[in-house]
């Protein structure tokens, strides 16, 4: 395929992270060659003022640019559903990195998806290799962007990728072993239905042979459903969120023939990545847990219930995806949380959805516009010996870059206003 891509016009169309790795990749293979570059942004050129042999197409008629060139390399942030988008999708121009990486890659590839636990899942697989001396390396969105490394690949190595349904999405080759954890309502802003969304997720097994392996979450239906099709072998794991994790990396250490002393002694020794349910510490009294990654409301439902009873305080909200909080809200009704601290704009819709639940309103909710605000209340309002629990159950695009900077604003302002 990389020979294919010699005497063709391409187009990088994104320039985050992913598009500069294709810019640099396809820069070392066709030194010569004019390479396009699209993007909604515009500050790419005073970003690389020495780089020759390249054609912007920068600002908001981006897209403008797609009828000329023969080959796209889209990055996974682009909407797909654009009309532009779309028509060079049927013209077979658009491709990705991801899937000219599983084209190219002569060593083994492990996919990871899953709504939910997919970077633990990774890092800890990454881990468990590690442990048995092998050649890994850690890619995807937890790691290094591949092209770079396909450069240096051989078969004795072997790649950790962790994929979001976007990298999946029209993908014609899967994983030699795939881990599927968990299917659950996401990125309905970005998908056509929960059903388009669902196909992009099955992709990592759809084209498996029965030489591969599919390590897949029997207890979820809709994972069990499309496990049921794949030729892979078979692998079914169980567990919740965390437990589910490690049950997955455990079985991934038992394929490449790790030990079970030495799978141990890494599952021992990893340290759980930050933004998933992350004990910050107690200040004033009050625990509190930094739960940023929680953009659905079955992750939140999970941190409450691995907490219990003694969380009186919940930071929830974000950007409205249009997913259903009823669940979210027969939970908290349960719950002896008192405090709601409300982010626009999906705050108010989970605040209505108790509402309407409860006649008696048994909580004092706090609607704010930043994480200070919300920290302030937190303190004022939380009891000693309780639990502050930031686990919003919505992306953080409302008020906030993503759920990094969400996680780490709430870490600062609690250590800041713990101390004084």
């Amino acid at each position: 395929m990389l020979e294919e891509l010699g005497d063709k016009k391409i187009l990088i169309l994104g320039f985050g992270k992913e598009g500069e790795d294709n810019f640099k990749f396809l820069r070392k293979l066709f030194p010569k060659k004019v390479l396009g570059v699209g993007d909604r942004l515009e500050n790419f050129k005073s970003r690389m003022p020495n780089v020759k042999k390249v054609k912007w197409h920068l600002g908001k008629n981006y897209l403008k640019a797609l009828k000329h060139y023969d080959i796209i390399i889209k990055s996974p942030g682009v909407p797909i559903h654009l009309p532009e988008i779309e028509k060079a999708q049927k013209e077979g121009k658009i491709t990705s990195q991801t899937e000219i990486f599983f084209e190219n890659c002569p060593g083994k590839i492990v996919g990871i998806t899953g709504t939910k636990g997919k970077s633990t899942t990774t890092a800890l697989i990454y881990k468990i290799l590690k442990v048995g001396n092998l050649k890994v390396h850690l890619v995807g969105n937890i790691g290094k962007p591949v092209l770079n490394l396909l450069l240096s690949a051989t078969p004795k190595d072997i790649y950790i990728y962790e994929l979001s349904s976007h990298q999946l999405y029209n993908l014609k080759k899967s994983p030699q072993i795939a881990v599927f954890l968990n299917l659950f309502p996401e990125h309905l802003d970005y998908y056509k239905n929960f059903n388009e969304y669902a196909l992009a997720k099955a992709n990592i097994t759809k084209y498996q042979t029965k030489r591969d392996f599919l390590v897949f979450n029997f207890q979820d239906k809709l994972v069990k459903e499309i496990a049921q099709k794949s030729k892979a072998k078979k692998v079914p794991i169980k567990g919740k969120f965390y437990s589910l994790d490690i049950a997955a990396a455990m079985a991934v250490g038992k394929i490449f023939g790790i030990s079970e002393k030495n799978i141990k002694k890494a599952v021992k020794n990893f340290k759980p990545l930050p933004h998933r349910l992350e004990y910050v510490g107690i200040f004033k009294g009050i625990k509190f847990y930094n739960d940023a990654l929680s953009t659905i409301p079955e992750t939140t439902i999970a941190a409450l219930n691995d907490l219990g009873n003694k969380v009186e305080t919940v930071f929830l909200g974000g950007f409205d995806r249009g997913l259903n909080f009823k669940n979210l809200a027969k939970r908290i009704l349960k719950s002896k949380i008192k405090n709601l601290i409300l982010f626009p704009t999906t705050g108010e819709n989970i605040w209505r959805e108790i509402i309407s639940l409860k006649s008696k309103n048994p909580f004092r909710a706090f609607l704010v516009q930043n994480m200070k605000d919300g920290v302030k209340l937190a303190f004022k309002n939380t009891r000693k010996g309780k639990i502050c629990l930031l686990s919003c159950a919505s992306p953080s695009f409302s008020l906030f870059g993503d759920y990094k900077e969400k996680g780490n604003l709430f870490k600062k302002y609690v250590r800041r206003y713990g101390k004084t």
